[in-house]
């Protein structure tokens, strides 16, 4: 009995440091400090959620400074990141492109007699994420303004800086239409200052009256989109917006009770930019004979208008702060200009692994710049090294100040985090990149303890049936801001964070008709339009 007994103690013993260390502070560290061994008791306890029963979770803690792992599940685990991934992209392209880089646009032409350009007029891109219709307009008037009345040839778009592949490997097709999704092309244009290229809004509003005709219009304002026109005004608003694959065409059915937008990604942005451009010309009087082509500018053409665009560091507030998906796609194929020549998706994911791995991400996948494809595979200790890393790098003050900040209501601060946290020792304090797609979401960034230390954290789940666990993202975000090495905390784990702002499992409105989604929670909530963060 006695010899039972002593193997009993000892089994258990042996199963308590197993446990201990399979939870990440404690692992390597056989005595760990009271305020690390908390944090890791409550952590655990929040990861015991039923939602992740049948799902997986992965992840990473530590000091940003030092590198001590404070926590770790699976840290070394692969993982779908979603727009994680954009950690990895943003940080390759600063460090690739610099916070200084501009976009051009140019309007050139190789022969040109008094008022005529007599041959093509050739609009060229190198991937400007921010011209809106405005812009195209702008430069059309700038051809006018040096005196150009007519062109005898065409009007030639020129998107060869990047190549003609429009979709990521890997994007769901049905996802296609949907503006987070847009075509990737070197000519593009935004409907708004939230700069998504490739993609219009469609604006349906009540008719006469009962059972009349809606109004539907677009933003732009453009010939490049046919409207068919199929909903009605009733009592409620239930409108569905399709594009016909393949076309431009969209059709709009239902019924309207109230203004109601959707946000459509074109088909071929190239041609969409140019019909903008061709518009514009003929508004400032300028004729041009010949159809709209697709080409190249001749070797020795001469600039007659061109635009520059904001720099990267400017563009870098709207691209993570709302997490734009073609900002990401569009910097991957300028890398791989920049650097091997070729504006490719495989040029740029080169640029950005070798980048990744530098900076300590030992075991990644990439398939695109945004996170959109399922292949994408990141670990979450690989996530958090690079967090380190960066810290000493010159641009590191932009690309920290892009990322959402948790709680902060303007939404180019908070950006995707601006309704979660509020309230608590995360709020304001969290700088952190989300990302959500169906079956996934991730937390991934930086929060400062209540001793004033800078933690790196990632948080990735995978595979869950329920709504998306985001709230334990929150809790374990916000118990990380509480995490002091001096003394236990007096309240472990912030149980209340819900009623305080964070956004809980379930998304709290359903998806807009018009959505083949199941629930809104599935994706970024910056991408729901409306942004709905």
């Amino acid at each position: 009995m006695r010899l039972s007994r002593r193997i009993t103690t000892m089994l258990a013993g042996a199963v308590l440091a197993i446990g201990i260390a399979g939870s990440g502070a404690s692992a390597g560290a056989r005595d760990p400090a009271p305020g690390v061994a908390d944090l890791t008791r409550d952590l655990d306890r929040i990861l015991a959620d039923s939602r992740l029963a049948p799902a997986r979770a992965g992840v990473a803690v530590r000091a940003a400074a030092t590198g001590e792992d404070l926590y770790s599940l699976d840290a070394d685990k692969l993982f779908a990141p979603a727009s994680n991934t954009k950690l990895l992209t943003s940080a390759a392209a600063l460090d690739t492109l610099g916070t200084d880089f501009r976009f051009t646009t140019d309007v050139l032409a190789a022969s040109r007699v008094g008022r005529t350009v007599a041959g093509d007029l050739t609009l060229r891109g190198t991937g400007d994420p921010t011209l809106l219709a405005a812009d195209y307009d702008a430069l059309a008037a700038e051809v006018a303004a040096a005196g150009v009345k007519l062109v005898t040839g065409r009007l030639v778009a020129d998107d060869t800086w990047f190549d003609d592949v429009r979709l990521g490997t890997d994007w769901a097709w049905d996802d296609e239409p949907y503006y987070y999704a847009g075509q990737i092309s070197a000519l593009t244009a935004a409907p708004d200052t939230d700069y998504d290229a490739g993609s219009v809004i469609v604006s349906v509003a009540p008719g006469a009256g009962p059972g009349k005709a809606a109004t539907v219009s677009t933003t732009p304002a453009t010939g490049y989109v046919k409207i068919v026109n199929r909903a009605v005004t009733g009592d409620e608003t239930d409108v569905l917006v399709e594009r016909r694959h393949g076309t431009n065409t969209v059709v709009v059915s239902g019924t309207v009770s109230e203004p109601y937008d959707e946000w459509v990604a074109v088909w071929d942005p190239t041609f969409y930019a140019a019909t903008l451009f061709r518009e514009g010309l003929a508004r400032h009087g300028v004729k041009v004979l010949g159809p709209t082509v697709r080409g190249t500018a001749p070797a020795k053409a001469a600039t007659i208008a061109s635009r520059r665009s904001m720099t990267l560091g400017e563009l870098f507030v709207p691209f993570m702060k709302l997490s734009n998906n073609m900002h990401a796609e569009i910097l991957t194929k300028a890398m791989g200009r920049k650097v091997s020549g070729a504006g490719t998706w495989a040029a740029g994911l080169a640029v950005t692994s070798a980048f990744a791995q530098a900076n300590g991400v030992r075991t990644l996948r990439l398939r695109d710049g945004s996170g959109l494809s399922r292949v994408d595979a990141l670990t979450p200790g690989g996530i958090t090294a690079l967090l380190a890393a960066v810290r000493g790098k010159p641009w590191f003050p932009t690309w920290y100040a892009a990322l959402p900040i948790a709680g902060e209501a303007d939404r180019m601060v908070g950006g995707t985090l601006r309704s979660r946290m509020r309230g608590t020792a995360a709020a304001g304090n969290v700088h952190a990149k989300t990302g959500s797609l169906t079956g996934v979401t991730a937390l991934s960034g930086y929060v400062t303890s209540a001793d004033g230390e800078q933690l790196v954290f990632s948080v990735i789940s995978n595979g869950y049936l329920s709504g998306p666990p985001r709230d334990l993202e929150d809790r374990i975000a916000v118990r990380l801001a509480q995490f002091t090495r001096k003394a236990p905390v007096d309240e472990t784990v912030d149980e209340t964070a819900d009623a305080r702002g964070t956004t809980s499992g379930s998304s709290p409105r359903e998806a807009a008709p018009s959505s083949p989604r199941a629930r809104a929670g599935d994706l970024e909530c910056s991408w729901l339009k409306p942004a709905r963060c």
